[in-house]
């Protein structure tokens, strides 16, 4: 009985220490959906200021979380132009927790008149804006 104390105390004392070895594997979860530095969604946040980020803005209200851009038009189109307005309505990051709206004019004898948005750019504006959000979300643990 006295021989196998010593034993038994020695493979206590491995398998305690062997706790403690460093885990070298790269972790493989997402970073939280939940980032809130500031008022909303970190992800959603810079997503749409990237994404937006051709246009000017008049406004960009990070803890209210509103995005305002300026009139904008391109060369390709220059009697017509657009004014887009994006929302992140949530500190989570969940595709009900962005909304863009944009509104379009188009000149006419040099006034600008209202004219409708086709719901198909503003549905393809806030899936970039997802994608880009759950990209930087995935970089965001360092893979």
């Amino acid at each position: 009985m006295r021989r196998s104390t010593p034993i038994l105390v020695l493979l206590l004392a491995g398998l305690a220490l062997g706790g403690c070895s460093r885990d070298r594997r790269v972790p493989t979860t997402l970073a939280p959906a939940r980032m809130t530095t500031i008022g909303v969604n970190a992800y959603l946040w810079r997503a749409a200021i990237d994404t937006l980020s051709f246009a000017p803005l008049v406004q960009a209200d990070s803890n209210g979380g509103v995005i305002v851009t300026d009139w904008y038009s391109t060369r390709a189109a220059p009697g017509e132009r657009v004014k887009i307005t994006a929302s992140i309505l949530d500190q989570d990051l969940r595709a009900d927790a962005l909304r863009v709206a944009a509104a379009r004019q188009v000149n006419q004898n040099g006034t600008w008149v209202d004219a409708p948005v086709a719901a198909a750019t503003v549905q393809k504006l806030e899936d970039i804006i997802l994608t880009r959000a759950r990209d930087l979300r995935r970089t965001a643990v360092g893979g």
